[in-house]
């Protein structure tokens, strides 16, 4: 189970403010606290849409490489700041997202294939589909198109968007989110890799219950054999689901002391 840590996002606001401010230092010590707390990639964010993202975004990279010295997950819209954040990695990062509503694929595609980047395709067309066939005809989409680009499988990540479980057809998109899963690693071959956004399934679940209702979920998706999470590392349960998850897949050596 990779862990990508998903703690330097636009909600929260004291990343933000150090985002604004250009305050390296702070940012370089939150990378490295994150890492040494169990991340194995970092998510960077610095906008919800793209914007400022040419300015902000290669310079947050920097620093956050720098503080952390882990591999990264560059999330933005804007393929301009892609094209300038890449090079500040230290190794090929993982790009998220590409979907069905990606405003300018080719150029995304081809940033990709060039860098040897990795790519997370997500099933998202307008909104997130909420069948099992409607995600699956979305991500097979993408992986022709990414595949088309000459990126191989074992570099393209699928997600079949989660979301919050407390509204709505919530419930069902989570089972349905766990059968795409299923379906991927048994009929994609090449194999690909699959990921989930974690925290999108508890979004407006009283606090109290958030850690339980997530770990829990991950734990779920792990039987499927979903490969990565972006995850709140800070989150003591939470890790301690991926670190049981890690030893029951023989990935790490169990230790009690580590669960105290």
């Amino acid at each position: 189970m990779l862990v990508i840590a998903d703690n330097l996002n636009i909600r929260n606001a004291e990343y933000m403010g150090a985002v604004k401010k250009k305050d390296g230092k702070t940012i370089e010590a939150m990378a490295k606290d994150l890492a040494a707390r169990g991340a194995e990639l970092i998510n960077v964010q610095v906008s919800s849409d793209g914007s400022d993202d040419e300015d902000l975004l290669p310079f947050v990279t920097e620093a956050i490489q720098k503080g952390a010295g882990i591999p990264l997950c560059l999330d933005s819209r804007n393929v301009k700041a892609l094209g300038k954040a890449i090079p500040l990695c230290e190794e090929p990062p993982i790009i998220n997202y590409f979907s069905a509503d990606e405003k300018n694929p080719d150029n995304l595609l081809a940033l990709v294939s060039k860098s040897k980047s990795n790519l997370i395709v997500r099933a998202l067309k307008g909104t997130v589909p909420s069948t099992l066939e409607a995600k699956l005809l979305i991500i097979e989409d993408l992986l022709e198109k990414a595949n088309a680009a000459d990126i191989p499988n074992e570099r393209l990540f699928a997600d079949p968007s989660v979301v919050h479980i407390s509204k709505g057809m919530g419930q069902e998109h989570l089972l349905n989110a766990h059968e795409s899963i299923v379906v991927l690693n048994e009929m994609v071959d090449p194999p690909l890799n699959t990921v989930i956004w974690l925290s999108n399934v508890t979004s407006s679940l009283p606090k109290n219950l958030k850690s339980t209702v997530a770990s829990s979920y991950l734990s779920y998706l792990a039987g499927a054999g979903l490969n990565a999470a972006l995850v709140d590392v800070k989150d003591r349960e939470i890790m301690k689901a991926v670190y049981l998850i890690k030893t029951f897949r023989d990935e790490i050596t169990f230790a009690a002391g580590d669960l105290v």
